[in-house]
């Protein structure tokens, strides 16, 4: 019989509705059982596309005798770490303190009112991997709860003071001067893998917010190093096997130091801020590669991660059925089964072209994983790129562009062969914040590569999240929408991340009422969330009782913190509307990273990106003229070519819209097209260059 997860949204709850755990969602039912019966809570926290998620379950949470001392000895509590990311930050800082390290799955057991008293990981169902086994940690745990209470809650009531100390507000500063970008750049050389690109050692994950901060000292300083590690980190990443070579994407990241081995989940995420950095770094460069791997995961997430509505779905999982062996009896999923071949299956498809194929990406009969520590990958390939084009071309003595066919022709045979597998599980719940991140990511995209179809992605997307996700007479932003149903208030979060997806699509279409809703989503994150003695915001409201700490998130990692991001917003939204409160806060929110900016800036890089624009400067740039005009779109090419982080961009069509548009940006009221012709407004503190019509004027002028 299914248990109480049934009636839950969230997909991760829902593949442990079958459980024989008695499990609960977390909220009152489960904290009142507790306390009525006197058991501790089992906590467990994860996400769908959780790989150790999937194993803890099939070994312990399947396992009957497992799921009767949880039952019998435990009130257990599944949570979606995607769907509350509150409750998990506490709980998560509580492992982190008390083993020195964390992850997914999360494992705490609390007393009934909450408070934590041990926690770690994954643990595997027998002692190995020098971990205990789950049963005896639950058969220990239950014997503390019998016979020594006391020391069991006052150790919990120790641990949750000392949680709260943790996040105690740090003393107020002044803005930290430009010498703490610099001494951050040298941070990120000290870490840097120059042979192999990335920072550190195994394993290697996309943070692009770090590469966002190197490009933008790159722009501000003009110093090689930042934008050379930048460059570097990307590269690898575009050719190793992070990457999906066959249907587009990233993997989540490389378990070894040379990006060549994935774990294959893909996150919504980390898609929509690697767009970005390729964008950027296209921009830096002028090579095309980079914009064609952006253009790439754009398509990828279009074809396969949009709702029906216009959202964007979560994540795709690592695991799934074998092909060669679906349908059969006792098979299980296994990592990547979904995007690895064997050498003979190669042949079989792609015929005469196998000897191209199998040199480009690095194909070899016994297969090409360097790193298998599970023995998943046997005798299969991981695709990357081995050699490049022009170096099969001269291997074979054939034209690049040869070649070139020839390799497309056989990708689009792949991708057809592997649509018939059986696909890895898909988390299809569409989460507020993600989609602000994508929906700046496709308007980007939109003006960096000019395709049209990626600004309607992200304009469908900002039309769902408004019919859908936001309730204009209460001004209340919801979290996640999933099969119909809208639930959780949002986090600061979303807040932060809808906005800076609202102005990146403002400055790709000028529509106004972009722009006016992100002004009042970010009045409404300031009621909501802002930290008035410390500066910055914190992640809940502090209004819910089951959580027990009131977090402010410091630091920038697989997503970047909401205060990171919200400096940069209002540094945009200070510049369009003078207003200055937005530039107290940005002084208030700097000022109060200060310490962490100075101690450990590698931790907050998109505070550091934020922290160079303020640095620099922001320049405005506004085009006037229709936008179906050839001419705009000229001027516009031109400005999207351009590498200009520290600029806000402006497309402003004459009439009833430059009206509207006025009332929230006063300066563009009196900016006119000049001899009929679409003009460009090129600016600094609100003093202009010469207005101009034409497009090598307007890039030169873009250059002083």
């Amino acid at each position: 019989m299914p248990n109480r997860l049934a009636s839950e949204k969230s997909p991760y709850l829902l593949q442990h509705a079958g459980n024989p755990v008695d499990w609960y969602p977390w909220g009152e039912e489960a904290f009142a059982r507790a306390r009525d019966d006197d058991k501790p809570i089992f906590l467990s926290i994860g996400y769908s596309t959780c790989h150790w998620c999937h194993v803890m379950e099939h070994e312990s949470f399947e396992n009957d005798a497992v799921a009767a001392l949880l039952n019998s000895d435990f009130v257990p509590i599944k949570v979606d770490r995607e769907e509350r990311p509150d409750v998990d930050r506490v709980y998560m800082l509580f492992v982190q303190s008390t083993t020195g390290s964390g992850g997914w799955p999360m494992s705490v057991w609390l007393t009934p009112d909450l408070k934590p008293f041990y926690g770690g990981t994954y643990f595997p169902p027998d002692g190995r991997y020098g971990r205990p086994g789950f049963a005896d940690v639950l058969t220990e745990i239950s014997r503390a709860w019998r016979e020594n209470r006391n020391n069991v809650t006052e150790s919990a009531d120790r641990l949750t003071e000392r949680l709260r100390g943790f996040t105690s507000p740090s003393d107020m500063g002044t803005v930290p001067g430009a010498e703490v970008l610099s001494a951050a750049v040298r941070e990120f050389e000290s870490a840097f893998d120059a042979r192999k690109g990335g920072f550190g050692g195994a394993p290697k994950f996309p943070r692009p917010a770090e590469l966002l901060f190197l490009l933008r000292e790159f722009a501000r300083t003009a110093a090689e190093s930042p934008r050379d590690m930048a460059l570097r980190t990307l590269e690898a990443m575009a050719v190793g096997g992070m990457r999906d070579h066959i249907g587009g994407g990233f993997h989540r990241y490389s378990v070894d130091a040379d990006w060549r081995v994935p774990h294959f989940e893909k996150m919504l995420y980390d898609q929509a801020q690697l767009v970005l950095a390729f964008l950027e770094a296209a921009q830096v460069t002028g090579e095309p590669m980079y914009a064609e791997v952006a253009d790439d995961t754009l398509q990828y997430v279009a074809r396969e991660m949009t709702d029906p509505g216009g959202g964007f779905w979560s994540a795709e999982d690592a695991d799934s059925l074998p092909h060669e062996q679906a349908g059969k009896p006792g098979v299980h999923k296994s990592e990547g089964a979904f995007y690895l071949w064997g050498f003979d299956e190669i042949g079989a498809l792609v015929g005469g072209d196998a000897p191209v194929v199998c040199r480009r990406f690095g194909i070899e009969r016994d297969g090409n994983a360097p790193f298998d520590p599970h023995g998943e990958f046997t005798a299969r390939n991981l695709l990357y790129l081995a050699r490049s084009i022009p170096e099969l071309a001269a291997e074979r003595g054939e034209g690049a562009d040869d070649v070139g066919q020839r390799l497309e022709r056989a990708r689009r045979v792949l991708f057809e062969a592997r649509a018939s597998r059986p696909r890895p599980q898909l988390d299809d719940k569409v989460l507020t914040a993600w989609n602000g991140l994508m929906i700046a990511a496709f308007a980007r995209g939109a003006r960096v590569i000019g395709h049209a179809g990626h600004l309607r992605s992200a304009q469908r997307s900002a039309s769902f999240l408004r019919a859908r996700m936001w309730d204009a007479g209460t001004r209340t932003l919801f979290r996640r929408y999933r099969d119909g149903d809208v639930a959780i208030a949002a986090y600061a979060e979303d807040y932060a991340f809808l906005v800076w997806g609202l102005l990146e699509l403002f400055q790709a279409d000028g529509d106004p009422a972009w722009l006016e809703w992100a002004l009042d989503l970010q009045r409404r994150q300031g009621e909501l969330f802002w930290d008035e003695s410390a500066g910055g915001w914190f992640s809940t409201t502090g209004t819910d009782p089951s959580v027990l700490v009131r977090m402010k998130e410091d630091y920038d990692g697989a997503e970047p913190s909401a205060s990171s991001v919200s400096v940069s917003n209002l540094i945009v939204l200070a510049h369009l509307t003078g207003d200055d409160a937005f530039r107290e806060r940005i002084d208030r929110t700097f000022g109060g990273a200060a310490a962490r900016i100075a101690s450990a800036g590698r931790s907050v890089p998109m505070m550091l990106a934020g922290l160079s624009a303020w640095h620099n400067g922001v320049q405005q740039v506004v085009l006037v003229g229709r936008g179906d005009d050839e001419a705009m779109k000229g001027l516009a090419r031109v400005v999207a070519q351009t590498y200009l982080p520290f600029a806000v961009i402006v497309p402003v069509e004459p009439g009833p819209q430059q009206e509207r548009l006025a009332r929230l940006v006063p300066f563009i009221g009196a900016m006119s097209e000049r001899d009929g012709r679409p003009t460009a407004y090129v600016c600094r503190d609100f003093t202009c260059q010469a207005p101009t019509s034409d497009p090598d004027e307007l890039a030169a002028q873009l250059k002083r």
